[in-house]
């Protein structure tokens, strides 16, 4: 059925053949219409190229035929990526692509060149970059490619509007207000007239939860800026993502004055270690303005005592921010929702479906509990864009609330997908995650030549391992065999971006040498393909 094409993700699946084995398309591809089907000679001021595409006047079948060799090649590339057998990637290094490849050249020149080397570099321009939507492909966060979604992104760059006014994308901004409220109520907001916006990325929604937590305190910074203010200090946990660092840099607070947070062997913030930071810095007569909570950290995918750290920014008056950007997903799950006990305590949120949920990037969402601090600290009123005498109701006009100008539409995929799956498929694609992090758990412990980086079964869907290779074991425990080990997941790594079989990211971490971090988020990803990955780091490392 067609409900079964656009969930499930399979290696062949049948295409309309009226749309894609025309006649049109199988005997005039658009080298030939341009050489023999079209002679008229470029008017004065147009480029040779512009003359056969709209909207130049009868351009039409040029550019249905266009668009459908586009379609070809994109089709193609789908079924290569659900496909086990075809690489990852076909690496090459950075002076090969700049030098050119088979026909393919990122140089630009002054003329323009014909359809066929535009369909060319297309087709290129995909088959030498990294195919995330692999089903072995665990090196970041954010894998998979959602049929449905990207058919709401390619609606979306064909609308190519913008999300500051209702005037002109009413549609979208409806829509991105549905699923804020969506979203509010599963935190557990529902009852609160919350608000929020789509942002960028993670990094931003992070950036906005110190923006507003700043104003809200001090609405002053808003016109007199820094100097006005008294000494800050932010604390995140050590194993927080580094945009909260950076936030603090780009507004003026520093990076000295974001405090590490000390964790468990676990990676969970230590509550009494954030009370004793905060008396510290009160001592120091600085004023404690904000705690940044993980939900989901990106290496080990721990998830902070919520409750416990919403009890004492309440005690201290602290803004209370939680990063849910990789485990926000987990709230869509009945099963692994209590994992975020205590997220309906926070001020903000950020959560991005581009990652647990599988939206094709970029889809991240800021929220904060307080409707209206969004548009009170980002106001700017510019008269040329949200003029208050308009004929329909100005709140729907968004810009105002953001730091942004121009937004992309990043609201219409996500509100397709759900939409298409529903709220339990996206349940059920989520538990599956979980379920293959718990089998690589038990088969790296069923394995001598790999060990765990602390041996508990994953809450999320990031596994931490070395892989030991024979040689290594029989060295015994020391600076040696730890320098020694360092080397070996580089090494890994490099032969297997070399073969493009597989990507799985690696890192140190703390006192922790290199070890593999593998990360499930793609829904084409099956067990066999778990089994491939450890076998193929046997079979690149044994000889190390």
């Amino acid at each position: 059925s067609i409900v079964n094409i656009l969930s499930v993700p399979v290696g062949n699946y049948p295409c309309p053949s009226s749309l894609f084995q025309s006649e049109l398309a199988l005997q005039h591809p658009v080298r030939e219409l341009v050489e023999t089907g079209y002679s008229q000679k470029p008017v004065q001021g147009e480029t040779e190229q512009s003359i056969y595409l709209l909207p130049t006047r009868n351009g039409e079948e040029f550019t249905d035929q266009f668009l459908l060799e586009v379609v070809e090649i994109l089709l193609n590339y789908i079924k290569k990526t659900y496909d086990g057998k075809s690489k990852v990637l076909d690496f090459h290094h950075p002076h090969q692509l700049l030098e050119g490849l088979e026909g393919f050249s990122l140089e630009l020149r002054d003329q323009p060149e014909p359809l066929e080397q535009i369909l060319v570099d297309c087709r290129d321009t995909l088959k030498y970059g990294v195919k995330t939507g692999h089903p072995r492909y665990f090196n970041q966060l954010s894998s998979g490619l959602d049929i449905v979604g990207l058919a709401g992104e390619w609606l979306s760059a064909t609308a190519n509007t913008n999300m500051f006014t209702y005037e002109i994308a009413p549609v979208f901004v409806v829509m991105e207000e549905i699923l804020l409220k969506k979203m509010h109520e599963m935190v557990g907001w529902g009852e609160m007239e919350a608000d929020g916006i789509f942002s960028p990325g993670g990094t931003i929604s992070n950036l906005y939860s110190v923006l507003v937590a700043r104003y809200k305190r001090f609405p002053e910074i808003k016109t007199k800026g820094m100097a006005a203010l008294p000494h800050i200090s932010l604390f995140v946990s050590e194993h927080s993502h580094y945009s909260v660092k950076k936030a603090a840099a780009v507004l003026g607070i520093g990076t000295d004055n974001v405090i590490a947070v000390k964790c468990d062997e676990r990676g969970k913030m230590i509550p009494s270690d954030l009370e004793a930071k905060i008396l510290k810095v009160k001592r120091q007569d600085h004023i404690p303005l904000y705690v940044s909570a993980t939900a989901g950290t990106t290496v080990y995918g721990a998830f902070d005592p919520l409750d416990n750290i919403a009890d004492i920014c309440e005690k201290y008056g602290l803004w209370m921010h939680v990063d849910a950007a990789w485990g926000g997903g987990l709230l869509m799950s009945r099963k692994h929702s209590f994992k975020l006990n205590g997220i309906e305590r926070a001020n903000s949120v950020t959560w991005n479906p581009h990652k647990l949920m599988g939206v094709p990037l970029q889809c991240s969402a800021f929220l904060v509990c307080e409707k209206g601090l969004l548009q009170a600290c980002n106001q700017m009123c510019a008269g040329y864009l949200f003029q208050p005498d308009k004929q329909y109701d100005t709140t729907y006009d968004t810009g105002d609330k953001t730091i942004q100008c121009g937004r992309h539409v990043d609201v219409f995929k996500l509100w397709l997908m759900w939409k298409a799956k529903g709220t339990r498929g996206f349940e059920i694609l989520i538990n599956k995650s979980l379920e293959l992090a718990e089998y690589l758990y038990k088969e790296l412990n069923s394995r001598e030549n790999f060990e765990l980086v602390f041996d508990a079964e994953p809450e999320l869907t990031n596994v931490c391992f070395w892989y030991i290779p024979p040689n290594l074991r029989r060295i015994p425990n020391g600076p040696e065999r730890e320098k020694l080990l360092h080397q070996v997941a580089p090494k890994i790594k490099a032969r297997m971006i070399e073969e493009g079989t597989t990507m799985v990211s690696y890192q140190p971490h703390g006192d922790k040498v290199n070890f593999f971090r593998m990360v499930f988020s793609n829904p084409a990803t099956r067990k066999s393909d778990v089994d491939f990955l450890l076998e193929e780091i046997e079979r690149l490392g044994k000889d190390l």
